[in-house]
Formats: structure tokens, C-alpha cells, sequence
């Protein structure tokens, strides 16, 4: 890197320590005049960084001292590779941008594990960290039944007071790459109900356990590392990543974002909390009761039947033995909704009276055509077949 010069008579003797904030402050301007040339002031061409992305961009170096990296693309030096070439900025690693402003992919530098980190605001969500925090502690850190994201750190960032960056494993949703089998659904369900039932019985409710804040650690189901970003793609975009199926690595399930979550007196047996509105806007009691305080674990049971619903019973074939079990979970009426306790007692005898045949039958969306059809049907046998040749299991468990 080009040395910084001083001005006549400034003396030479400046710590190594002010060197680097000089040279990250000149970084940072010769990265804005670079992004004026490129991009314009509207930074609205292809590839381009977002306003969201700014604020990561001015903490490269802070993060980089902490020991996380990211990606080239936040770097201060970061020369866009499609520069100067005909190449779409869309087809190229860096090209790729953030969907949500507030979380960040990096690689913890100590071990090249890839996480992700999440901006959180104690002014808006002054108890998700202490949650999180309280379920990685050390009684509760390492119990099987645990599925709330582990918290591997929580980073205060430099002059401000305000936001808190929470570091956790690089997660995917929890459906992506498709389910291929009944099993293999049966072994997420059955981790959400006991990961749900967990949070119960520590006196936690998630006020907020929709799809999207489930997701799964899915490092071991991909051949190599897939791009953060664009999942489907390998790290380095050299090519399509290639997957195994769930009942060839069981991965693990995991409830994520405690920004609405509250923790209760264990003598309160009955907790009351006015509707706060989460990802999910049906939840029937707080439909038109908006100022009448509520028992927020009856509404937890409603979001996660409710998940099994609209990602399975409405939108898959052959869940319908699942449907008693779903409608007492949504019905409308709170009090009359079963414990998660039950709820988990009545979803493990119905998976024991499964035959194997339908556990490792394919899971077939509604609308999927003929062609698909048949083509998925002729690999799904050949993997089955091999399965049951080699005696893989037919709900495949995590840890097993």
C-alpha cells in the first residue's frame, strides 16, 4: 500500500495504529470516488452497492480486527471484477447484493467458518440478545432439544451506542433444497415441535415462529460451500453446487429472530401480552382485539401450525393425516389450542403409525406437471431403492 505523506513540518513519529485509521479513512474516499465514476450518484446500474450495504462497507476493517472478513465486495479496495469487460455484474460473485440490509455473511478468520451477522437495535429490540444469550448459556448451550440459533458472539460496534452485531452460523431456509421424503419431513417437524416445546418450557415465547424465521444449518447437505447469497451457486460462482438429500445428512432446524420474544416469571402461569404484529398477519386474536392482552404461547401454537399448513398441507399431496392435529393448532379460539406438550405427544404417535413405505415415498408439489412428474419419479426410485439396500433409515434423525 502507497505510504501516506505528511505536510512539512508534521512530525514523522505517528503510532502505527493512527497510520491505519489514515489509511482506512484514504481507502474509504478512493472507494466513493470509484463508485461515483462507476455507478453515478443514483447507484442504480447492475451491480452496484445498495444504501444498505454502505454502512457493512464502513466496517470492513473494524470487522476484519475482530476477525471476520467479508466478502471482496465490502472490501475498501474492491475493484468490481466485471470492470472494464462485457460481463453481466449479475453472473459474477461480487455482482451479487444483499437482500436484507440488517444481515451480513463474513468468514470467522480463525477457522474459515462461514456465519452470518445480524445488525440489532437495542431501540427497537432491547431483549433479543439477552435471549439469545440466555439459551446459549451453559445449561441449556449443549441440551439436545435446544433449536434456538446458537449466538457465538455479540460484537458492540465503535461509536454506536445503539446497535449490536450478533454473530451465528450461515443458516438457510428451512426448505431450500426441496424435501425429497415424508421422512425426511417428519424428522423437521419433529425438531420444530421439540425445539418450540423447549422455549415453552424454559417460559419463552417466540411471538414471531413463521417460515421465515425457520431456517437449518445446511453445510453438510452441499458437496462444497455455496454462495451466500445465491444458494444454488457455489461460493466462488464457478458453477451450480450440488446437494445430498436430507436423508443422506440430516441437518438440524433452528428457530431464529428473538426481536419479539419475552421471557416470563415461571410462577406466571398464564403470561398476558397485547398483540404485536410479526411476519404472519392471521393469527385470529388479534384480528379485531388489538387492545385486549393475550397469552403469547397459544399464538406461538397457531404460528407453527399454521407453517405446516401453507408450506405443506396447502401447497404438497399426502399430508392430509396431518390435518386433526393442524386444525386444533389454528383454530380460533386460543384457549382451546393444545399445549406444544401435547401438540409434540399426538405428532410422535401419528409418525410411529406411518408405514415405511409412506415415509419414503416422494413429497410432490400440487402443481407439479406430468413431465416433472416422472422425471423426478424415476430418480427419486433409483435414490430409494439404493436406500433401502444400504438400510438408511426411513425418518432420518439428526445426530444419528
Amino acid at each position: 500500500m502507497k505510504a501516506l505523506s505528511l505536510p512539512k513540518g508534521e512530525s514523522t513519529t505517528k503510532t502505527k495504529a493512527e497510520l491505519r485509521t489514515e489509511e482506512a479513512a484514504e481507502n474509504q474516499r478512493r472507494r466513493a470516488r470509484k463508485e461515483l465514476e462507476l455507478f453515478g450518484q443514483d447507484h442504480d446500474r447492475p451491480g452496484a452497492l445498495s444504501v444498505n450495504e454502505t454502512w457493512w462497507c464502513q466496517q470492513y476493517l473494524w470487522l476484519k480486527n475482530q476477525g471476520y472478513l467479508l466478502r471482496s465486495r465490502y472490501a475498501p479496495d474492491w475493484v468490481p471484477s466485471w470492470e472494464g469487460t462485457e460481463r453481466n455484474p449479475f453472473a459474477c460473485e461480487d455482482g451479487r447484493s444483499l437482500r436484507f440490509g440488517q444481515v451480513m455473511d463474513a468468514t470467522r478468520v480463525s477457522d474459515g467458518l462461514y456465519v452470518s451477522l445480524k445488525i440489532v437495535k437495542r431501540s427497537r429490540h432491547p431483549h433479543e440478545v439477552e435471549i439469545g444469550q440466555y439459551f446459549m448459556s451453559e445449561q441449556l448451550a449443549s441440551h439436545p432439544k435446544n433449536h434456538c440459533v446458537p449466538f457465538l458472539e455479540v460484537l458492540l460496534p465503535p461509536n454506536d451506542e445503539d446497535r449490536q452485531l450478533i454473530v451465528m452460523p450461515l443458516l438457510l431456509p428451512f426448505a431450500r433444497p426441496p424435501f425429497d421424503t415424508f421422512g425426511e419431513v417428519m424428522e423437521c417437524f419433529r425438531q420444530l415441535f421439540e425445539g418450540l416445546l423447549f422455549m415453552h418450557n424454559n417460559h419463552v415465547a417466540h411471538r414471531d415462529c413463521m417460515w421465515m424465521n425457520i431456517m437449518m444449518d445446511a453445510k453438510d447437505l452441499h458437496a462444497e460451500p455455496y454462495h451466500p447469497v445465491d444458494p444454488h451457486m457455489k461460493r466462488n460462482f464457478s458453477g451450480h453446487v450440488r446437494h445430498y438429500t436430507r436423508t443422506q445428512r440430516p441437518p438440524k432446524y433452528y428457530f431464529i429472530d428473538f426481536g419479539l420474544s419475552r421471557q416470563y416469571d415461571p410462577r406466571e402461569a398464564s403470561p398476558l401480552e397485547y398483540p404485536i404484529f410479526g411476519g404472519d398477519k392471521s393469527v385470529p386474536e388479534f384480528q379485531n382485539n388489538t387492545d385486549v392482552p393475550v397469552n403469547p404461547f397459544p399464538t406461538d401454537v397457531y404460528y407453527l401450525g399454521n407453517v405446516i399448513k401453507e408450506e405443506f398441507m396447502d401447497t404438497k399431496k399426502g399430508f392430509d393425516f396431518l390435518k386433526p392435529l393442524v386444525d386444533d393448532m389454528v383454530q380460533n379460539d386460543p384457549n382451546a389450542r393444545p399445549t406444544m406438550n401435547v401438540v409434540a405427544e399426538r405428532f410422535d404417535l401419528m409418525r410411529q403409525q406411518l408405514s415405511s413405505w409412506k415415509l419414503r415415498s416422494r413429497v410432490i408439489a400440487r402443481d407439479e406437471d406430468i413431465f416433472e412428474t416422472l422425471y423426478r419419479s424415476a430418480t427419486h426410485w433409483r435414490r430409494r431403492i439404493g436406500f433401502i439396500v444400504k438400510r438408511a433409515p426411513a425418518v432420518p434423525r439428526f445426530g444419528e
